[in-house]
């Protein structure tokens, strides 16, 4: 019987280009990403390490207008380069866009 895994990457925390708003465009700013995967064997297990670099490297080089954008095209990356992934779920939020609210967008896929 196949065991569950499931990596944990909490607040990995960066300054980036995203978003549509002028300033957005023009200065960086904080962008925390959040991520769980579920995979079953740990023989096939997913270096957590390698995740949190693909994705900030992702997101800081192609200074995405819309965070959708971003979410869609990691999904997509991760996939490709994690096979094994059974579950998804990914949150992408600008803690500095507004004064009063912690914003974002978030996802959550099953393969």
């Amino acid at each position: 019987m196949d065991k569950k895994y499931t990596i944990v990457i909490e607040d990995l925390t960066f300054k980036a280009i995203l978003g549509l708003l002028e300033k957005e465009r023009n200065e960086e700013q904080i962008v925390v990403v959040n991520m769980k995967i579920d995979y079953e064997n740990k023989s096939e297990y997913i270096d957590y390490a390698k995740v949190c670099e693909m994705v900030q490297s992702k997101i800081m080089k192609n200074k995405y207008i819309l965070i959708e954008d971003a979410i869609d095209d990691i999904e997509e990356m991760l996939k490709k380069e994690f096979p094994q992934m059974k579950k998804l779920h990914l949150s992408i939020k600008k803690p500095e866009i507004l004064k009063n609210a912690l914003v974002g967008v978030e996802i959550l896929r099953n393969y």
